[in-house]
């Protein structure tokens, strides 16, 4: 057998985000920041900044795709964001969505394609949108040792059968999924879109991390579509989604510059240019 190194709990911070890592920043109170990645550039960017973890989110088919749900993202399509993400990341962890169909008909079709995704992307764990009813399908991924992050709430994939996107207000039941994934082996748990009094009984009663998005102040971490949090995006934005910047308009402008030196000649000029 090959020697592998050993990790030193004493290190610095600086060493990988690992899921027991993830799960121990909840019992010393550190909250952990998620943002999400589709490709190298924005996964090394996200990494250098130092986000605990990046989600490659089937929110791609919407961001990156344009297209009106996150249905229609396949597995090849996952895999190969997927693949691009973990090239960039350094430190990060990186959790991989597993998309609508592929988890679903069986516990078995989820472990073979939950493992496709860990084995060809190298990340470091997979999320799929799960509460009672996945919860034989997350313990059969958890004794497969796949690391497993649950979703509860607002389920982006259940989107046909809610009838549009909403908050998520049925206590009884949110804390029965939650429960139930915990249970079931899930590491750490994304209530998305409830209100933030359930969403804090939820994380006090779970050992687990929960992240929220759209679900308050009192989760264990927070996660966003980064180009919602860079204002990249335009439309309809949610209430529970923060500008941090505001790089579209930033990104028009530049391009307007550009456009103009080009076409007045002032670019490139003898600096841009090799002799």
């Amino acid at each position: 057998m090959s020697a592998r190194p050993v990790e030193d709990e004493t290190s610095s911070d600086l060493r990988p985000v690992t899921v027991p890592r993830f799960v121990a920043a909840k019992q010393s109170g550190r909250k952990l920041s998620v943002l999400t990645a589709y490709d190298f550039l924005w996964a090394g960017l996200l990494d250098a900044a130092g986000v605990d973890a990046i989600l490659v989110g089937d929110s791609l088919g919407m961001v990156v795709q344009g297209k009106a749900t996150t249905l229609p993202v396949t597995l090849d399509e996952i895999i190969y964001h997927g693949e691009m993400v973990v090239r960039g990341v350094k430190r990060a962890l990186v959790i991989v969505d597993m998309p609508f169909m592929t988890f679903q008909i069986s516990p078995q079709q989820a472990v073979e394609n939950a493992g496709a995704i860990i084995k060809r992307t190298g990340a470091g764990a997979v999320k799929l949108e799960a509460g009672v009813h996945q919860a034989a399908t997350i313990a059969a991924l958890s004794a497969a040792d796949i690391p497993v992050m649950a979703h509860v709430g607002l389920k982006p994939q259940s989107v046909l059968k809610l009838g549009g996107y909403k908050i998520q207000r049925d206590a009884e039941r949110l804390l029965a999924d939650a429960r139930a994934a915990e249970g079931a082996g899930a590491f750490a748990i994304v209530l998305e879109c409830i209100p933030r009094s359930i969403a804090r009984t939820i994380t006090s009663e779970l050992s687990i991390p929960t992240i929220g998005i759209g679900a308050g102040p009192d989760c264990d971490g927070q996660v966003l579509v980064t180009q919602d949090m860079l204002g990249l995006t335009s439309g309809f934005r949610p209430k529970f989604v923060k500008a941090f910047a505001n790089l579209a308009e930033q990104a028009r402008r530049a391009v307007q510059q550009y456009t103009a030196e080009v076409r007045n000649g002032a670019f490139p000029d003898g600096a841009h240019s090799h002799d």
